[in-house]
């Protein structure tokens, strides 16, 4: 019975270590569970006039309504949307009636559209404020030359169209903004994987109680 208790201890200790990583997870979903209905809470909410003063940590999805114009020239950034592939997201920049300029994401066109002629002029947008966080390690350059842009880097699209570092998402856009469709912010971007994690670990937590009892069975039959 000696040789017996080595692999008892390192079968209950590992299953336990594995459990709790599991329980942890758990925990760890119904926080991020938590955050994610902040985040729509405060995309639905209502619509504010544009900030003066900008802390992106704070007003991260805030909802804004701004009348202005939108002006000449666009950016392209490399997108591919669900059930309809790949296209573009295209950002303008908005001059509002009290004379700022920033960043407006229209939304999105197919990729033949890039050279299509895009609206211009008066507008009033309910949209939401966004520091988009789109670029990884494989993520290419942005090829301003050619204007394909794989990320939507605030502070470059906006020294390359003049205006603030300020981005605003469409998710209404009067008049309608023809050929264009909105891809307004939502929570569906934050990752939640909890879930999945804690039934990884749930899972080996079997697999490692099963391995055990194997391992015991043979020590038993050598005896």
């Amino acid at each position: 019975m000696k040789r017996l208790i080595a692999p008892l201890l390192i079968g209950l200790i590992g299953a336990t270590i594995l459990v709790a990583l599991g329980t942890w997870q758990i925990q760890r979903l119904s926080w991020k569970s938590d955050i994610l209905a902040e985040i729509d809470q405060k995309i639905a909410g209502d619509p504010q006039p544009l900030p003066r003063v900008i802390s992106p940590s704070e007003q991260r999805y805030m909802p804004v309504t701004m009348a202005g114009t939108i002006e000449t020239g666009a950016l392209f950034v490399l997108v591919s949307v669900k059930r309809r592939g790949p296209g573009w997201r295209v950002i303008s920049p908005f001059t509002t009636d009290d004379g700022r300029r920033v960043l407006l994401d229209r939304g999105f066109v197919p990729t033949d559209a890039k050279g299509a002629p895009l609206a211009t002029g008066p507008a009033t947008v309910l949209g939401n404020m966004h520091w988009p966080d789109d670029r990884n390690s494989s993520t290419p350059d942005n090829d301003i030359t050619n204007n394909t842009w794989f990320a939507r880097d605030i502070q470059q699209m906006a020294e390359t169209l003049d205006t603030e570092p300020l981005l605003v998402i469409t998710r209404e856009l009067s008049p309608a903004d023809k050929g264009m469709t909105p891809l307004p912010v939502d929570s569906s971007g934050v990752a939640n994987d909890h879930l999945q994690y804690a039934v990884t670990w749930f899972s080996l937590a079997g697999i490692w109680i099963l391995m055990t009892g194997v391992w015991i069975r043979r020590l038993m039959h050598k005896g």
